[in-house]
């Protein structure tokens, strides 16, 4: 009887979230918000750098690769010391250095400064999700991260809800470098909670790695079961960066939405993806990630071909189109993230996460920079080749259904 009543407590304990780790999924999830918010606001904000600073489509792709091309080479660089530190030191560390940087984006007088302000926060901000997935792993059995992840990728929705309609209601009005200091006053307060409530997270330092952080690197870059992880990531990586960065331009300009009803459809949007989150990974956690991950992938890739040949459309439309379209896209997100953090063992979380957000920073920065050579900008400001740009995005789909096919494999191997 003492035997079965331990056996339910354990299961409990399982199951649910303690007041400490309830705390921890929220303060990741805002701080990923800030970092979603930072890395998504920018693409609204096209519509309006275009003309503004007077750059081209591939000028413009190169703002946005250029985060990611930083933030993948700050992964490489951190990972060899990424499980030689308390968690929450490094994580300050980053998360100061973001906070920085998206402060010169906000002091940017013109693109060379722009552009080199991404490049700063890209360097910082690109690490702090991989930390950040550390540390679930840290503190989250496998049975939970499912549902963790799903309140996590809500930074996702909330930035859509009130991050962009809000940036772009600023940038509206006060300029295009308002919404970037917006993002610096809110993330100094996360930043100040972080520090005071957040307790060390050093129990991976009890475990034998190398000592050697290069060594480190090398053994968990060269380790085959994580290579096949890093391949999905990439294929993983392509879809979103692609397509994001033009998003409200194509809107603007070829589905002919004003301005003023763009932070509508990002707001409904971000509404319908904050609930299909939780849902999500609960889901996940209850049928399999990779089933909920082939659900994600389905849905995104029917609403793809249909979003990027939209001409002429009513905003009722463009909502219904993209409230789908994410709530796929979200799935594929929540449910791959959460088979990621079962591919490394305890000792090497930190260097993986950190080597699997360079790669995926890397593989988005090269997506965005081909997508910015694809889509061409006419003197109307009508963008040509979005189509293509679709079918591409599509192919990377399937491509990364079947490698992720292979990661759940060597996953489900492992138990």
């Amino acid at each position: 009887m003492w035997e079965l009543k331990k056996s339910m407590e354990n299961t409990v304990s399982q199951t649910k979230f303690t007041s400490y780790q309830a705390f921890i999924v929220a303060i990741l999830a805002i701080l990923q918000f800030t970092v979603v918010l930072d890395f998504m606001v920018l693409s609204p904000l096209g519509a309006i750098l275009m003309p503004e600073l007077k750059i081209l489509p591939s000028e413009f792709g190169l703002v946005v690769s250029a985060y990611a091309f930083s933030a993948g080479a700050s992964g490489l660089l951190a990972a060899g010391f990424a499980d030689k530190f308390d968690r929450k030191k490094i994580l300050i560390f980053f998360y100061t250095g973001f906070v920085l940087g998206t402060l010169f984006c906000a002091l940017a007088p013109n693109y060379e400064l722009l552009l080199a302000a991404r490049i700063v926060t890209g360097l910082f901000g690109g690490v702090i999700s991989s930390i950040s997935f550390a540390i679930i792993s840290d503190l989250f059995a496998m049975q939970l991260r499912g549902r963790v992840m799903g309140f996590v990728q809500m930074a996702f929705g909330v930035s859509q809800v009130l991050g962009i309609p809000i940036g772009l209601w600023l940038a509206n009005n006060y300029g295009w470098h308002s919404p970037f200091m917006m993002i610096v006053i809110f993330s100094i307060a996360i930043g100040v909670v972080l520090v005071i409530f957040m307790k060390p997270i050093n129990e991976h330092l009890k475990l034998k790695s190398d000592k050697n952080p290069f060594l480190h690197l090398w053994h968990t870059i060269s380790n085959t079961n994580y290579i096949k992880g890093f391949f999905g990531t990439v294929l993983l990586a392509t879809g979103g960066f692609m397509l994001m960065p033009f998003s409200s331009a194509f809107s603007t300009n070829n589905i002919k939405i004003s301005m003023d009803d763009l932070p509508i459809v990002y707001g409904v949007t971000g509404v319908f993806t904050m609930i299909a989150g939780p849902l999500m990974g609960k889901l996940s956690d209850k049928i399999g990630k990779y089933k909920v991950f082939v659900i994600g992938t389905i849905i995104s890739m029917v609403m793809v071909i249909i979003y990027t040949q939209l001409g002429v459309t009513s905003l009722g439309v463009l909502i219904l189109v993209n409230v789908i379209l994410f709530i796929g896209i979200t799935s594929r997100i929540i449910s791959a993230t959460a088979l990621m953090t079962a591919v490394p063992n305890p000792q090497d979380r930190g260097a993986f996460m950190s080597i699997n957000s360079s790669i995926q920073q890397i593989s988005g920065g090269i997506a965005a920079g081909v997508a910015g050579l694809i889509v061409v900008q006419t003197p109307s400001g009508v963008l040509e080749h979005f189509d293509t740009l679709g079918y591409v995005v599509l192919v990377s789909m399937i491509a990364a259904a079947g490698f992720m096919y292979v990661v759940n494999k060597m996953v489900m191997a492992k138990k």
